[in-house]
């Protein structure tokens, strides 16, 4: 596979999503069809309906080990229909989120160790990794403020809605993620403005996927 692969990490209310959204607009302009975005849960047809169940504000008797397996399945059939067809076909592929959420949000924020989500995630894979990842850093209690003040009720899901103890431990899980692979991972300061958090994505994805842009 002669594409590379780019994930976007981050707690809740780190504004990542929105982040990639902008700097996506200028990456059309730039490289067009070379360009996948793309997110997870989701990405294809299937995994969304996954979506639906898992982040579905209705379902709170949800098994957290359930959970996990389903985070599992619907990466697994985004994975090999939609991010490697784009990297077999040389293609920029950008994803909000992937292996390392499911580690820290069900590893460490649900407690059911970040080691056997890591092994299951392995099998779900078939250890396929990003080439690199951008993470967006903010403290738990301003990133909830931000869900609190700015977020459509309509769009706060069953994981937003969690205790603040159980967002430090994801947190912290994320902490654990980045350490171990310190390679793989950039971080960004996400309590800058919008437009520096933004100016910094753009920069980093310019020089850590430099092939893609020689000619923009």
């Amino acid at each position: 596979m002669n594409g590379k692969f780019i994930t976007f990490e981050g707690p809740d209310g780190a504004g990542k999503t929105t982040v990639m959204n902008k700097v996506v607009e200028q990456f059309r302009q730039e490289i067009g069809d070379q360009l996948l975005v793309t997110r997870e849960p989701g990405g294809n047809k299937i995994s969304e309906q996954i979506r639906r169940v898992i982040l579905d504000r209705d379902n709170t008797e949800m098994d957290y080990r359930t959970e996990a397996l389903l985070y599992a399945a619907a990466r697994r059939q985004h994975l090999v229909e939609t991010i490697i067809p784009a990297l077999e076909a040389n293609k920029l592929v950008l994803c909000d989120r992937y292996v390392d959420s499911s580690v820290a949000y069900q590893g460490s924020g649900r407690q059911i160790g970040m080691q056997q989500v890591a092994r299951m995630n392995e099998f779900a894979t078939e250890n396929l990794m990003p080439f690199k990842t951008i993470y967006f850093d903010i403290p738990v209690e301003v990133g909830l403020n931000r869900i609190a003040e700015h977020r459509d009720r309509s769009k706060i899901d069953r994981l937003d809605v969690e205790t603040i103890q159980f967002h430090k431990r994801v947190h912290q899980g994320y902490m654990k993620v980045r350490e171990h692979y310190q390679d793989r991972y950039i971080s960004i300061d996400a309590t800058q403005s919008f437009d520096q958090v933004v100016s910094e994505t753009i920069k980093i994805i310019h020089r850590i996927a430099s092939d893609y842009f020689k000619e923009s």
